[in-house]
């Protein structure tokens, strides 16, 4: 009998080894320096130089986020439907790993982003004029008919004591661009860290102004764009490994740069920070993983910490608040000396307990942008893995000579928004993209359209007249009666630029520039800090409690490291 269980463990045993050793042959085939199916080596001049990053382990973690491990959960309201609009209605839904700010972007860091377009796109000069100013946060939103706020217009985003507070004011259009300039200055500081690139502020031959500035898009899409080929802004670069660049020790032709520059190939530079999706954003606001048993889930959440109430439990802490909301009429913060949620309108970013995923201020605080076009239904029919609404596919825009288009002075374009306020288009430095065609799409399973934020709601395509081209229909009816977007026009005789607002009476906001916020706020009641609850608001208008916070995809494995097996 012993001896049965001793050729039991050791054919365990031998099958353990065996798993192991074909685990480590498929990591080092992933490592190899030699494809395994060509026989031909990577990294070698004598085979050609063919680059691959065959040292890559894992993405890092970006500054100030943390890992949001994906998996499925039930995203819509599970308890509470007051309004019987049936706006939440639960649905099983998958999410793909990402990376998420810990905290909302702060008035310290938005000030940043100010301080750093007012010295690349002076406004005095008529070049530049209006992308200062198209990010400004709306400070005026503090103002109340009926109330005395006015000097929170004066100090919220500028007055050092709001430094840590979330920054509030910020439509979602500004919310986006902040997200896309985050981008950029984290990749720049990567190359900056590497020696490839200079500091471009800190050199007396370069003057980092206008188109003249860094930019991920255009780096890619041939770095001798920037700063219009000028070479001296390159330092060192990556080794080569061609024969060609071996023997010129240089890519360029030029002085000022040995080596190669990085490529996407490399995973050296980040993916495009965002704004979460709205999928995304209940995810990690719920945090179901601390109510998880083995593959099961047991309780409800109603909020994004465990229990049905809103006060800590804990023995140390136990009676505070764990979240800054509106606790009753005329009740912001509780009696004086004893305050319930320690602030009267927003409060220091991180001043109360993450959830499971080390996410702060998830409930309460500020309400939050995501990225999502406003439905009142979540038609997780369509699709139920990392749904989105509002996707936009884009081209880069490329010249007569087969090159990608560098937005220059004459490029830029003014659009005046409903509400009064002017933006920019294409930026001068940046990459000019356009919507795809039908041509782009043609043949493809997948999409069929540019824009696709109105798709399944009632629009034409989905309808009986599908065949009907709408690139060549003067108007094409519109499921929701929004307000139209003003239309400005040019008057030469004047010299002024003149706006037409929508002037036809309309009965919802619901349209193809609506987009979702999330989460309560310190204005809001109880009800609204159930992570399931949503709410929308046009993309170019911003109020005094709704913030933003972004996002990043996750390459590779779903997790960092896994150490476990996967069922336990």
């Amino acid at each position: 009998m012993q001896n049965l269980f001793k050729i039991k463990y050791l054919a365990i045993a031998l099958l353990s080894i065996s798993m192991v050793s074909c685990s480590e042959s498929s990591t080092s085939n992933t490592n190899s320096t030699t494809s395994t199916l060509t026989g031909w080596k990577f990294n070698d001049p004598d085979y050609g130089g063919f680059a691959i990053n065959n040292k890559y382990k894992e993405q890092k973690t970006p500054l100030g986020m943390v890992l949001v491990e994906g998996g499925t959960f039930t995203m819509g309201s599970v308890q509470d439907d007051i309004m019987s609009d049936w706006n939440t209605t639960p649905r099983r839904m998958q999410v793909r790993s990402f990376y998420m700010d810990e905290a909302e972007v702060t008035n310290s860091e938005y000030l940043l982003y100010l301080k750093w377009l007012e010295r690349v796109f002076p406004p005095r000069v008529d070049d530049y004029s209006h992308i200062y100013e198209a990010a400004l946060p709306d400070s005026l939103v503090w103002r109340n008919a009926m109330g005395s706020n006015e000097s929170l217009s004066e100090t919220y985003l500028r007055h050092p004591a709001y430094a840590n507070y979330p920054v509030v004011g910020v439509s979602w259009s500004q919310a986006n661009d902040f997200c896309e300039w985050r981008t950029d200055r984290v990749n720049e500081k990567i190359l900056m860290d590497l020696g490839l690139i200079k500091n471009l502020f800190n050199e007396d031959s370069i003057v980092v102004e206008g188109k003249n500035h860094f930019n991920t898009e255009a780096y890619y899409s041939n770095p001798n764009l920037l700063f219009d080929g000028d070479p001296t802004i390159y330092d060192k670069g990556l080794k080569s490994i061609r024969r060609s660049d071996i023997k010129k020790d240089t890519i360029t032709g030029r002085k000022g740069m040995t080596g190669r520059h990085v490529k996407p190939s490399d995973g050296i530079l980040y993916p495009d920070f965002r704004l979460p999706t709205e999928a995304e954003w209940e995810y990690a606001a719920k945090a179901q993983i601390e109510n998880r048993d083995r593959n099961n889930l047991r309780g409800r959440k109603k909020y994004p910490w465990k229990g049905r109430y809103t006060r800590n439990n804990s023995t140390k802490n136990r009676g505070d608040q764990l979240a800054n909301f509106k606790q009753g009429r005329g009740d912001y913060s509780g009696l004086a000396g004893w305050s319930n949620d320690g602030a009267d309108i927003t409060n220091r970013i991180k001043s109360y307990p993450p959830n499971a995923f080390g996410l702060y201020d998830m409930a309460g605080n500020v309400a939050e942008w995501v990225y999502d076009v406003y439905r009142p239904h979540i038609d997780t029919e369509m699709n139920d893995f990392n749904y989105v609404r509002g996707n936009l596919f884009m081209k880069k825009s490329i010249d007569a000579d087969g090159n990608v288009i560098i937005a220059d002075y004459e490029d830029v374009i003014y659009d005046t928004l409903p509400n009064g306020r002017i933006i920019s288009k294409n930026v001068p430095g940046k990459v000019i993209y356009e919507p795809i065609t039908k041509e782009d799409a043609q043949l493809r399973s997948n999409y069929t359209q540019s824009d696709n934020s109105s798709l399944g709601d009632g629009d034409l395509s989905n309808s009986r007249h599908y065949s009907i081209d709408l690139t060549e229909t003067d108007n094409v009816p519109r499921m929701y009666n929004s307000p139209l977007d003003p239309v400005t026009t040019f008057d030469y005789e004047t010299g002024e630029f003149e706006t037409k607002y929508d002037d036809k009476k309309r009965s919802t906001l619901i349209g193809d520039r609506t987009r979702v916020y999330k989460g309560g706020s310190w204005r809001d009641r109880e009800f609204w800090l159930d992570p399931a609850q949503r709410r929308y608001l046009p993309q170019y208008m911003a109020t005094e409690f709704i913030g933003f916070r972004c996002a990043l995809d996750k390459v590779g494995n779903m997790t960092q490291s896994r150490k476990t097996q996967f069922n336990k």
